[in-house]
């Protein structure tokens, strides 16, 4: 589960605008799996103090190494990648703000990297670029802290490739859908150990933070994490409640379904996804065809009859280097297109661009969105993240080799009649396969008794997150205020108004919580006016 930055959709706003050509007018049980070794019993070792090497602009790296398994802390050892972004006002330093953009599977050294002091417009406000170190530590599995694999570069070729039919759960029948799991757990075993993939879980990354926080010498750190790093605060919460200096969660996970009903938890995300669809029909109709052409007043028709044409016609898309792979587009590529960018209300306009340029035979606008864009927790045909999201959810998720499970909640979404359910009906299957196990799986309440007060940023109309799953994980926390954020988007620091940008800040600098339930509604309306043409 991870953002798409305002500042990237931006860049793909403009990006299409050049592509699309200015468009505003127109039955078996899982196999045999081997064990993960008994949770944790001692204390882990301290670590050697971080050897930084400069690595950019303001930017250092190391390389920590922690324990594969806390229940053996001086076994065996793995490297993780750590990036961090020294304070730019180093006299008035606080110390160290450790981040996790989401996913799972999303790099937080990448984020770090992407860090510009010269320009205000970053992940993080200048004045907390100004008064922390920004640390990101990519998660075991992700990024450069051993990223799983579990396909072959061909296998991705051909899962990019494959058609899908939007009208059959799961996009194909669900035999080809069970060989692609069982497919895939294979492929992860021949890629990684067993060890190391029972080892992913969320617990073990919040203990690796805790190392990391020591071999930076630091006796506390300030936290921020948005989307699933919202699993990954409440859980070092939760286990080190007494070294949390400040905690702030934006886009939570309800933690209460990640760790006990997540065909549940993809349900919610299903409705979500649907719900932010139906506010960019409802705003093109409030807007009218002289700002959203697209339907000539009834948008939910001309989709629905776009869809069927682009499924029984594809349109063959050419590539253009460094954007789009090129290939086809048909009815399920543009449902995939449509879910990631109605889902942000920057890629609105983008999306009206991208729809009608499709009516008139010109694939490349969705193409592109559906190439760069990925939304969790769903995946996308030619991301990768998808590999280390599977490997943790399922390390941390409860047993689902159970196939009438998935079946009951696959039925339950597409019952609906929902336009992007098929997507989201089965995304849960390659856990029925998954060859590892994890026998010390964390079930403990993640309540962070202990901590000081967490601020809980959640969006009224999240196409991830539901606004709920915020106010359940307020009322979860032993000591948390709820701040909700009006308007459409996944996250909210630094994507939507002041209000909320203001409200993070105090409480990362200075401690200071806004009052519980205030709501910042000074977000920019969502328009599905399409870019204007340029030149």
């Amino acid at each position: 589960m991870s953002p798409v930055p305002l500042r990237i959709g931006a860049a793909l706003a403009g990006a299409v605008l050049a592509l699309a050509g200015c468009t505003g007018a127109a039955g078996p049980a899982a196999p045999d799996r081997p064990v993960a070794a008994v949770g944790p019993t001692g204390p882990a070792p301290t670590p050697d103090p971080v050897q930084w090497k400069e690595c950019g602009p303001g930017r250092d790296c190391a390389t920590v190494e922690v324990p594969l398994e806390y229940t053996d802390p001086d076994g065996k050892q793995i490297p993780l990648a750590v990036t961090r972004h020294r304070a730019t006002d180093p006299d008035r330093r606080i110390g160290s703000l450790f981040i996790n953009p989401g996913g799972p599977g999303v790099s937080a050294t990448e984020t770090v990297a992407s860090i510009d002091a010269a320009n205000d417009k970053g992940p993080y406000s200048p004045e907390v670029v100004a008064r922390f170190d920004v640390v990101g530590m990519d998660p075991r599995g992700v990024g450069e802290s051993g990223a799983v694999r579990c396909l072959t570069d061909e296998q991705r070729a051909e899962q990019a490739a494959e058609d899908r039919d939007p009208t059959v759960p799961g996009g194909k029948p669900f035999g080809k859908l069970l060989t692609d799991a069982r497919t895939f757990a294979k492929g992860c075993l021949d890629h990684q150990s067993p060890e190391f993939l029972a080892g992913l879980s969320t617990d073990n990354v919040a203990r690796d933070l805790d190392q990391v926080r020591a071999a930076l010498g630091e006796e506390k750190i300030t936290f921020y994490g948005a989307s699933y790093g919202t699993v990954v605060g409440p859980m070092y919460a939760t286990l080190f409640p007494d070294r949390v200096r400040q905690m702030v969660i934006d886009a939570p996970v309800d933690t209460g379904l990640w760790q006990n009903d997540p065909l549940r938890l993809l349900d919610d995300v299903a409705r979500s996804n649907e719900e932010t669809l139906d506010a960019w029909f409802k705003t093109c109709r409030a807007e009218g065809v002289k700002v959203c052409a697209f339907g000539d007043g009834d948008p939910e028709a001309a989709f629905d009859a776009l869809i069927t044409k682009l499924e029984a016609k594809p349109l063959r898309v050419p590539p253009v280097e460094g954007l789009t792979p090129g290939g086809t587009l048909d009815g399920a590529m543009a449902l995939e297109a449509v879910r990631a960018a109605a889902g942000n209300r920057t890629l609105w306009p983008t999306l009206t661009a991208g729809l009608l340029a499709a009516q008139r035979g010109d694939g490349t606008a969705l193409h592109f969105v559906v190439s760069f864009v990925t939304v969790a927790p769903f995946g996308a045909p030619f991301a990768s993240l998808q590999e280390p999201h599977n490997a943790v959810r399922c390390v941390d998720w409860p047993e689902l080799g159970k196939l009438s499970e998935h079946h009951a909640a696959a039925k339950k979404i597409t019952g609906r009649g929902e336009r992007l359910g098929s997507r989201a009906a089965y995304s849960a299957l390659n856990c029925a396969s998954w060859p590892v196990e994890n026998k010390d799986r964390f079930t403990s309440e993640l309540t962070g008794a202990g901590a000081p007060p967490i601020l809980v940023v959640g969006g009224r109309l999240d196409n991830v997150s539901p606004h709920h799953w915020a106010e359940n994980m307020t009322k979860r926390l032993a000591d948390a205020v709820l701040l909700t954020r009006e308007g459409v988007g996944h996250t909210s620091y630094r994507m939507s108004g002041p209000c909320v940008d203001a409200a993070v800040d105090a409480v990362l600098i200075d401690g200071v919580l806004p009052a519980d339930g205030t709501v910042c509604d000074d977000v920019p309306p969502g328009t599905t006016r399409p870019p204007a043409p340029q030149g």
